[in-house]
């Protein structure tokens, strides 16, 4: 049985006592193994830093569309403070029209 094993892994000392050095098969899959594991915790290690760049990422976009909904609700409130000034304003020269007419009429001279 152990024969088989020679044949399907090659003379490995660690897994045979009668191999007393290790040969290119034994190098070789040592390596292969060697080489997951290095992969395997680069390959976490790449997935958990995406994982932290994309929450960063959510994090401002959210941020980025609260400003959007503030800088809108303050547009709105910019406008309608513009149209009650304009009524306002229209309303004052309005005023100020009659008062001329009125000081016309009575032959004064307005001061401006």
């Amino acid at each position: 049985m152990m024969e088989i094993a020679w044949y399907l892994w090659g003379c490995m000392p660690e897994l045979s006592r009668d191999c007393t050095d290790m040969t290119n098969a034994s190098s070789t899959y040592l390596g292969i193994i060697g080489g997951a594991i290095v992969g395997g915790i680069v390959s976490w290690w790449i997935y958990d830093r995406q994982k932290k760049t994309s929450k960063m990422q959510e994090n401002v976009l959210c941020r980025i569309k609260d400003l959007e909904e503030n800088h809108d609700e303050i547009l709105k409130k910019l406008e309608k403070f513009e149209e009650v000034h304009a009524s306002s304003f229209d309303a004052l020269e309005d005023l100020s029209r009659k008062i001329d007419a009125i000081l016309e009429k009575n032959d004064v001279k307005p001061s401006k």
